[in-house]
C-alpha cells in the first residue's frame, strides 16, 4: 500500500514538473497571437519573388549593394537590409516570411509564405493593354497572387483543418497599387487619366480582401500607399521651376501627394464598407503614408539627415537618375544608409522601413494598432524611440 502510494506521489511530481517545463518552454510560435503570415504586394513587400521569376536575368537587385546592411548579401528585397513585412515577423516571434516562388515542399511555408513581387500592379496585365500602355513589368498581378494562395491552402490543409489554418494567420495585402500609378506616370500619362484608375485599382485590393474572409482570413493588415511626391525618382522625373508646386516644409511636390491621398481615402472607405459586411473580421488600415510622413515632415528628429536624396543612386538633384540605377555601373552608396530615407530612389532604406513598421506595429498610424489586436507582440527599440519622441 505504501508503496503504491509512494509510486503515484512520484508519477504526480513528475507530472506536474512536466507540466511547467512545457508551460515555461514552449515555442514562442505557440504563445504568438498568430501562427503564421501570408502577404500580398509588390516591390515594397517581396522577399524574393521577384529574383525567382527571372532566372538568371543580370537585374542590380541580385547584388550588392542591394542587402549590404543586414543580411550582408542580396536577397531580393529592394533595400540595404530588412523591409516593413521583417518587422512584423520580428515583432510576432516568426520567422521571416519566405517568397512563395523558392518554396520546395509544404514544411518550407510552415509559418506562411509572401507572394508580393517587385512590380506587381493590383490590376492585371490586360487593363493596361487595353489602356495602350506597353507593358514591361511583371505579370504576377495581385489576381495572380491570389490564385498562388489558392493552390498552397489546398496543400496546406484539407476541409476540416482549413478553418483554423486561416483564423490563426495574419494576412498583409499590400502594399499593392502603387505600380498601377508607377507604371503610367512614368509612361507621361496623364494625372487626370490616372485618377480614373484609382477607383478601380481600390475595387480589385476590395475584392481579393472580400476573397481571403471568406475563405476564413480573420485578420487583415491593408497598408496604403506611400508618398509618391517624397520619392526621388518622382521628384527627379517631374522637376518644376515653380516654386509652388514644392511643400515649402517638406519639399515633395504637392499634386503627387495629393494623388497617393487620393488613393488612400478611397482605399479608406473600401475598409470601411468591408468592416461592415464581414464584422468578425478584423481589418487594419495601415496608415504608411502618415507615418513616413514624419521622416519628411522632421527627419533630423528621428535620425534622418537626409529625406529626400536617395543614398544608392547616380548624379542629380535628388542622387537619382532614370538612366544609372542602384548597382549599376556608374551609381555610388553612401556611407550611412541609415541616415538617408530613400535607398534607391524607389524604395526606402532598412531605417525608414523599421520607423514606419514601428509605428503600424505601436500605433499610431494603423487602425487598430497590431499591439491592440496581439498583446504578446515584442516592442523593439525603433518602437519605443518612436513612441517616446512622437509623445513629446
Amino acid at each position: 500500500m505504501a508503496s503504491s502510494k509512494s509510486q503515484f506521489s512520484s508519477l504526480f511530481f513528475i507530472t506536474a514538473i512536466l507540466l511547467v517545463f512545457l508551460t515555461i518552454f514552449r515555442p514562442v510560435v505557440a504563445a504568438a497571437c498568430y501562427a503564421r503570415i501570408f502577404a500580398f504586394g509588390d516591390s515594397l513587400t517581396d522577399t524574393g519573388n521577384f529574383l525567382q521569376s527571372i532566372g538568371d536575368f543580370p537585374d542590380p537587385v541580385r547584388r550588392l549593394p542591394y542587402g549590404q546592411t543586414f543580411f550582408g548579401r542580396p536577397t531580393g528585397r529592394f533595400s540595404d537590409g530588412r523591409i516593413i513585412i521583417d518587422f512584423v515577423a520580428e515583432a510576432l516571434g516568426l520567422p521571416f516570411v519566405p517568397p512563395y516562388l523558392a518554396g520546395r515542399d509544404v514544411e518550407y511555408f510552415r509559418h506562411g509564405a509572401n507572394f508580393a513581387v517587385g512590380g506587381a500592379t493590383a490590376l492585371n496585365i490586360s487593363f493596361f493593354e487595353e489602356k495602350g500602355i506597353d507593358v514591361t513589368w511583371t505579370e504576377y498581378s495581385l489576381g495572380v497572387q491570389m490564385g498562388w494562395f489558392r493552390q498552397l491552402l489546398h496543400l496546406l490543409s484539407d476541409e476540416s483543418d482549413r478553418g483554423d489554418i486561416m483564423s490563426s494567420s495574419l494576412f498583409i495585402v499590400g502594399e499593392i497599387g502603387g505600380n498601377d500609378y508607377n507604371h503610367p506616370f512614368l509612361r507621361a500619362r496623364s494625372l487626370d487619366e490616372i485618377r480614373t484608375y484609382v477607383p478601380v485599382v481600390v475595387q480589385a485590393i476590395g475584392s481579393a480582401i472580400n476573397d481571403l474572409i471568406k475563405l476564413g482570413a480573420r485578420t487583415l493588415v491593408v497598408p496604403g500607399n506611400f508618398p509618391i511626391g517624397c520619392v526621388p525618382l518622382y521628384l527627379t522625373v517631374f522637376q518644376s521651376q515653380n516654386k509652388e508646386v514644392y511643400d515649402q516644409q517638406t519639399g515633395c511636390i504637392k499634386w503627387l501627394n495629393e494623388f497617393s491621398e487620393y488613393h488612400n481615402k478611397l482605399l479608406v472607405e473600401e475598409l470601411y464598407r468591408l468592416r461592415k459586411l464581414h464584422p468578425h473580421a478584423t481589418i487594419i488600415y495601415a496608415d504608411y503614408y502618415g507615418a513616413s510622413m514624419n521622416i519628411f515632415r522632421f527627419p533630423h528628429k528621428f535620425g534622418f539627415k537626409t529625406s529626400l536624396l536617395a543614398c544608392c543612386g547616380s548624379h542629380g538633384p535628388y542622387n537619382c537618375a532614370p538612366s544609372i540605377l542602384c548597382g549599376t555601373k556608374g551609381s555610388s552608396v553612401c556611407a550611412e544608409p541609415s541616415t538617408y530615407a530613400s535607398w534607391d530612389g524607389l524604395h526606402l532604406t532598412e531605417a525608414a522601413y523599421k520607423f514606419v513598421a514601428s509605428a503600424v506595429l505601436n500605433g499610431p498610424y494603423a487602425a487598430p494598432s497590431l499591439s491592440e489586436t496581439c498583446p504578446t507582440i515584442e516592442l523593439n527599440d525603433a518602437q519605443i524611440l518612436y513612441s517616446n519622441q512622437c509623445s513629446e
